[in-house]
């Protein structure tokens, strides 16, 4: 937490935009955020919504560092911003945390990864294209 520094988002407030460049992240205090993917002659579609506790942004641990989705405030927001290349340091120095957040991210990575893959479904599939038997 000494890294961190509060920040906050008016409602509609664009965040970060896909494609950009990825040198911080946000653990959520109070508020909603709303993450989207581009398609290409389409509105922007919204992935997933995220709320207090959770964790905005995980490009700035991946290398080439850019953000793989957009994020956009869909309330006032209230969050702990991180600098990317300080917890970068810090996780150089400390093994321990650094095992600790790569799982914790890894896990992040794949749960936004399943609500993509369905919500793209839900939009652009043919009806019941997307079911598993």
């Amino acid at each position: 937490m000494p890294l961190a520094r509060e920040v906050s988002f008016a409602t509609d407030e664009r965040i970060f935009n896909e494609g950009g460049k990825a040198d911080r992240f946000w653990i959520i205090h109070t508020g909603t955020v709303a993450l989207d993917v581009h398609v290409p002659g389409r509105r922007a579609a919204v992935i997933e919504t995220l709320g207090a506790g959770e964790l905005l942004g995980w490009s700035w641990l991946i290398p080439p560092h850019h953000w793989h989705l957009g994020a956009q405030a869909s309330s006032p927001v209230r969050a702990y911003e991180f600098g990317a290349a300080a917890v970068r340091e810090l996780c150089g120095n400390d093994p321990e945390l650094d095992h600790a957040l790569l799982t914790y991210v890894a896990g992040v990575i794949a749960s936004r990864l399943r609500s993509s893959r369905v919500r793209l479904l839900d939009l652009y599939a043919p009806h019941g294209a997307g079911e598993v038997p």
